[in-house]
């Protein structure tokens, strides 16, 4: 599954656009504030049917426009197909597939996948746990798209487990009613914890040659690091009513898969704590650029790479090594940039450029430069 081409309308600061990507990288260019950073949300957005910088919808919109539209082209081995997400603020996004209506994109097999670098997302190695849950939980689903149901499973047993501790709180209710989603929530939970755990094992290797490969020393790692010892769903339950009563006082359960984190370490200490701005920014770029490896070693296609403002702050090896990874496994990536001379091989055959001047994208048919 490649994405063929992206066309907006009153999407941030674009009126109307459209832009063709190329099968490898591409480089979207132009000075700074011009939109490129919208193009590549835009991107996002159509695949995802969510963005990649707000929860707020809204903010999507055009400045005095009424609703916002996106459409992604996409190719796969049995044709074409057509992505739209549409946004009118007050009514609910509306988001087609081949002109089939669908309530989730995320769960379209007919999607490309799609991974995002953002210079926010340095969150994800030195915010909070929460962020790297979900980061985690995305990732599980995109290499086993039918694991998301473990996930919704758990999240359902917790939410009524909630309840019935409110109601406990309240006493309206006895510990006994527990019992049952106490086995329900244990269940789903050493299931997810299963997921969790293979789908770091499997990605550890990749990190630390990713991390070597764009000279990221120390030896990073990352690591699982589960809130619940249990390895039986029994464990689990006596862990759970061990801890019933602090769970009555707090209001809520505060033990399992969703206090859950990753430990990303460099010398055997957090990242997140120790490590500097341009270590963590490496360490998020390697995470990102293992997953699509091992993705694309287990789905039919290398997921879409987005990478805004990346090369400012590498040096030339770096920029270079970057580039590497992106063109293994056959991937698709857009770079955006201010200065075409920070993408190494820009000028190369199959590197497709789109100049971005005034809200309006022009593919850049520029000439490899005499003597370069």
């Amino acid at each position: 599954m490649r994405v063929v081409s992206v066309s907006v309308r009153n999407f941030r600061s674009y009126e109307a656009a459209a832009a063709p990507l190329g099968g490898g990288l591409t480089v979207l260019w132009g000075p700074n504030g011009v939109g490129k950073t919208n193009l590549l949300e835009a991107i996002y957005f159509g695949c995802t049917g969510r963005s990649c910088r707000t929860g707020n919808d809204r903010e999507l919109v055009r400045f005095g426009e009424q609703t916002t539209r996106v459409e992604v082209a996409a190719q796969d081995d049995l044709g074409p197909h057509r992505l739209t997400v549409g946004f009118t603020p007050g009514d609910p996004k509306r988001m087609t597939v081949d002109g089939a209506q669908v309530e989730r994109l995320l769960d379209v097999p007919q999607r490309p996948l799609v991974s995002v670098f953002l210079p926010d997302r340095l969150e994800l190695i030195k915010g909070v746990p929460a962020l790297r849950r979900a980061h985690l939980d995305q990732f599980v689903t995109a290499l086993w798209p039918a694991r998301a149901a473990t996930r919704r499973a758990y999240a359902q047993a917790l939410a009524q487990r909630n309840a019935l501790i409110a109601r406990l709180r309240a006493g309206t209710t006895t510990p006994a009613a527990l019992d049952a989603w106490d086995r329900q929530l244990a269940a789903a939970a050493l299931a997810l914890m299963a997921d969790r755990r293979e789908a770091v094992e499997i990605t550890r290797d990749s990190f630390s040659d990713v991390c070597r490969r764009l000279g990221l020393d120390g030896a990073p790692e990352i690591t699982y690091r589960p809130r619940s010892r249990a390895t039986t769903p029994d464990h689990l339950i006596d862990e759970l009513r061990d801890r019933l009563p602090a769970d009555v006082e707090r209001g809520f359960t505060d033990h399992g898969p969703h206090r859950d984190d990753i430990a990303i370490t460099r010398e055997g200490r957090p990242l997140r704590t120790y490590g500097s701005q341009g270590q963590q920014r490496l360490a998020l770029l390697a995470l990102l650029l293992a997953e699509r490896r091992v993705i694309g070693t287990r789905r039919p296609a290398v997921p879409l790479m987005l990478l805004d403002d990346v090369m400012s702050e590498l040096d030339r090896e770096r920029r270079a090594a970057l580039v590497e990874l992106l063109a293994e496994g056959g991937g698709q990536a857009l770079i955006t940039t201010t200065d075409l001379d920070h993408i190494p091989g820009v000028f190369a055959a199959g590197v497709a450029r789109i100049a971005v001047a005034d809200g309006q994208l022009v593919e850049d048919v520029t000439p490899e430069p005499v003597g370069s």
